[in-house]
């Protein structure tokens, strides 16, 4: 209701104020007979501050003004004027008057200052937030910067003679760090994105099982002591989804996974797919997707799963480095796919991504007559 009104044009507001006070003074003749004229002042009364608390001063103050004629003109004696016969109702008259407009003036001007300090807190929050970002990028994008900068300074010392496998090495470090920045500007990009509200799936046929072994080898320096396990429904269907978007998200949760489990933990992607009777974008086939990424480390703190997919948030317990924009990005990245994801803990310990998207499918056994 608040954000409504906050962005209701000028004569829409007048309009509400109006038709506010009116509703309640047409409202209140109905109990005119039965209730003293002072409670059907507090009751305009109250119309008044609560039409301060969300429209601009001017609306309000024509609040303020137009109660106080209403309250004249049908409920104080003589009815229908504004000739007051009684001194005491003259002066409840006046009170009211000067008390509904310091009351609309007081409102709105609290209102005004509660707003410019919820800007306030929101700055301080945001530069919080972007020094947080800054000394995180600050270490991961450093990082593979000096390995890719001192591998090249190594490779052109003309003075140093390096054997074909030093070489080999030094050029597969070379890649592993390129491979680690591009994922970092990848996911800048895609909150950046997010952010703006830029992204627009392109759906094409996806093989999500050629897609996880893709992914799998991609990470395959941060993998090499993990256990990596694919459990995919017999016959697999493809699913029209965006190929791009896919990669990420299921890049960003192994990755996780890799980065908070112990050595020789099993890393684990389920795909499944089943009927889906309230997905209503095709006729002809309607099928929901279902992702399951789990894996056998300490799982989640409680008190923190409900924060893991906010944008910058790193656990409590965290390792040093990580920007804490992975798992944001992967809930955004699902979202613009129209799906869903849930985080929870295994009860043998380890933690279980869950992601779920409403796709068209299509047998593989079809692919030539598409």
């Amino acid at each position: 209701m608040k954000s409504i009104l906050k962005h209701t044009e000028p004569r829409s507001q007048y309009f509400i104020s109006i038709f506010s006070v009116t509703f309640v003074a047409l409202l209140s003749l109905l109990i005119r007979d039965v209730v003293d004229h002072k409670v059907i002042g507090y009751l305009l009364l109250v119309v008044v501050s609560l039409l301060a608390m969300f429209l601009d001063i001017l609306p309000v103050l024509l609040a303020a003004v137009l109660s106080a004629l209403y309250l004249n003109y049908l409920f104080i004696l003589p009815y229908y004027t504004f000739h007051i016969s009684s001194p005491e109702d003259m002066l409840l008259f006046s009170l009211y008057f000067i008390i509904a407009l310091i009351n609309a003036v007081l409102t709105y001007k609290i209102r005004k200052v509660e707003r410019e300090m919820q800007l306030k807190e929101a700055k301080v929050k945001t530069m919080k937030l972007y020094n947080t970002l800054l000394d995180s990028l600050s270490h991961e994008l450093r990082t593979p910067i000096a390995t890719i900068i001192g591998a090249i300074d190594t490779l052109q010392q003309e003075s140093v003679h390096l054997s074909e496998d030093n070489k080999s090495k030094l050029l597969s470090e070379m890649e592993k760090a390129s491979m680690r920045l591009n994922h970092q500007v990848e996911n800048l990009l895609n909150m950046s994105r997010l952010e703006s509200g830029y992204i627009q799936p392109k759906l094409d046929w996806c093989d999500l099982k050629e897609l996880t072994y893709k992914v799998f080898d991609s990470l395959s320096e941060e993998l090499k002591f993990h256990k990596k396990v694919v459990k995919t429904d017999d016959n697999l269907s493809l699913f029209k989804l965006d190929y791009g978007l896919m990669e990420q998200i299921m890049y960003n949760l192994i990755y996780n996974a890799a980065q908070y489990t112990p050595k020789g933990a099993t890393i684990e992607v389920k795909i499944e797919h089943q009927l889906d009777l309230d997905y209503e974008y095709h006729e002809d086939q309607k099928m929901t997707c279902f992702i399951t990424i789990s894996d056998d480390g300490k799982g989640f703190p409680e008190e923190e799963m409900d924060k893991v997919f906010d944008k910058f948030y790193r656990l409590q317990d965290a390792k040093t480095g990580g920007t804490g924009l992975g798992l944001s990005i992967v809930k955004g990245l699902v979202e613009a796919q129209k799906g869903k994801v849930t985080l929870e803990n295994k009860e043998q310990g380890g933690a279980i991504f869950k992601i779920s998207f409403p796709a068209q499918t299509m047998n593989t056994k079809d692919i030539g007559n598409e």
